[in-house]
């Protein structure tokens, strides 16, 4: 579901919301006896703010967490591109030869935001063509270190920059795995369908126009479950967290921004 549309999520949400409003007020006309329908709207009418409020708190907590999710996502992209311009600084000090790891860098830039971005490729790090770019890379800036010209300060300030780029990959996968709880997911959806089921069944005995008076109840459940699965696949579904920071930091290493340039 996280991976669908935005469109695709909000339409299904409505027609699901609208689907169970109508089989709610058709169903107890059906199976609710003659002689007890008299007492449906006593039974539905206090069940009423007690669902409501119920959907509102566990709307309000799902979706604020996952919309803290997603801003804590953008900041490891931050924190990621960050590490690699420290990487890329730290290249061009005295008597490390910088073209090298430029190059290697902005390949492991590159291949990381077309291969390993959305889909099962972010959350399961074993994108072969990403792989090869991170050993290029380690091999590259290793190598560079190691070399006695560089001298220790820049080898360690070197390795310390590798290992930033490295963590904040990890941190990016290991995040891109999460999923939304499941239980979250079903409670939320079971509480928004009794409030919705609970609304039809009040106005069973109205008329199709009177009936439609229930639409607001099941637009606001039905979008409120639309956005709980958009939120909640930040490197699939429709809000995909924005890779602008490594992409500035790509036009700058092919600009040459960094003196050394590929």
């Amino acid at each position: 579901m996280t991976s669908q549309p935005a469109v695709v999520l909000v339409v299904g949400g409505l027609l699901l919301a609208f689907l169970v409003a109508g089989l709610a007020r058709i169903g107890v006309r059906l199976l609710v006896p003659v002689g007890e329908q008299d007492r449906v709207p006593q039974i539905v009418t206090p069940l009423m703010p007690t669902l409501g409020a119920a959907f509102a708190i566990f709307a309000a907590l799902t979706l604020a967490s996952e919309s803290g999710y997603l801003r804590a996502a953008e900041g490891l992209v931050s924190d990621e591109a960050a590490a690699a311009s420290r990487l890329a600084w730290a290249a061009t000090s005295p008597g490390i030869h910088s073209e090298p790891i430029h190059a290697a860098l902005m390949n492991y830039l590159q291949t990381t935001r077309v291969r390993e971005w959305n889909g099962a490729a972010a959350a399961s790090g074993d994108d072969p063509e990403t792989a090869r770019a991170v050993a290029q890379l380690e091999r590259g800036v290793r190598a560079e270190a190691a070399r006695p010209e560089v001298g220790t300060t820049a080898g360690t300030e070197l390795l310390a920059a590798l290992d930033g780029v490295t963590n904040g990959r990890r941190a990016r996968i290991a995040a891109a795995s999460r999923a939304v709880p499941v239980l979250y997911v079903i409670t939320l959806v079971a509480s928004g369908l009794a409030l919705i089921v609970n609304a039809g069944a009040l106005v069973f005995r109205s008329s199709l126009r009177t009936s439609l008076l229930i639409a607001g109840v099941a637009s606001v459940v039905g979008l409120s479950l639309a956005l709980l699965f958009a939120l909640s696949g930040p490197w699939s579904g429709p809000f995909v967290v924005s890779g602008h920071p490594l992409d500035a930091l790509i036009g700058d290493l092919r600009s040459g921004f960094f003196g050394g340039g590929s």
